[in-house]
């Protein structure tokens, strides 16, 4: 049974024809001799490529390893990221502030002619232009001690005592006068320990003051110690007058 020919079948001759052109071609490169292989040309072309692959891998390498080192250095600077030596922060040094200045020296307290001071209870003082009044929890009666009688010599430097004992409690004060510079403290160094006291004067430069003090010293069965030694002290640390036992 003969089957129809369809267009994908070639036709007989067509089939021959090619098989003849392919015989021809090839007896036709059997003829053909190649040139040469430029060997010496193909070698540099092979040294540039590999060159420039080596330098492009040595790029890329350092890109990487410059990206991460810069990742690091720059948050290494603020949070102290181990491995990572931050730059030193400039150390800065603080002025030595200024010495204080010493604290002044106290100065007598300024009182009111007639203006009353109470040490303790009973014990007051006032002052006057014409001198020293006091009273005592045993002699409640005002008591005066002159500064203008001439019983004291206010060109002179000096000091006085007055005391009163009572019940264990030594009741002093005094007159000092005649000092150089401005009269600051007052102590009475007894047997017993020494006694701090304090210091009034009337306004102005009266060239005199009233120190006065209370102590429990248990100084002896005598109530009047005249062993005792008064300093007053002035502003500069020296001594404004004073008065020591013979």
């Amino acid at each position: 049974m003969n089957h129809p020919r369809t267009e994908a079948d070639p036709a007989p001759g067509h089939a021959a024809e090619a098989e003849r052109l392919r015989r021809a071609l090839t007896e036709a490169a059997y003829d053909i001799t190649p040139s040469p292989l430029p060997l010496a040309t193909v070698e540099r072309q092979g040294r540039r490529i590999r060159l420039r692959r080596r330098t492009a891998v040595l790029g890329a390498g350092c890109g990487l390893l410059l990206v991460p080192l810069a990742v690091v250095v720059l948050p290494g600077t603020e949070s102290g990221a181990p491995g990572v030596t931050s730059p030193a922060a400039p150390v800065s040094v603080s002025p030595t502030p200024p010495a204080s200045p010493a604290a002044p020296a106290p100065t007598p307290r300024i009182v009111a002619s007639g203006e009353h001071v109470t040490a303790v209870p009973g014990f007051e003082l006032w002052l006057t232009a014409e001198g020293k009044h006091w009273t005592t929890p045993s002699s409640p009666d005002p008591q005066f001690r002159s500064v203008v009688d001439g019983n004291i010599v206010r060109s002179d430097s000096g000091v006085t005592l007055q005391e009163e004992y009572e019940n264990g409690r030594s009741y002093l004060s005094g007159v000092y006068y005649g000092g150089k510079g401005t009269a600051s403290s007052v102590e009475v160094e007894t047997v017993a320990g020494t006694v701090r006291g304090k210091l009034i004067e009337l306004p102005g430069d009266p060239g005199w003051g009233v120190w006065y003090a209370v102590t429990d010293l248990k100084r002896g069965k005598d109530p009047f110690h005249f062993e005792d030694q008064i300093t007053v002290h002035n502003t500069e640390g020296g001594i404004y007058a004073q008065w020591r036992p013979r």
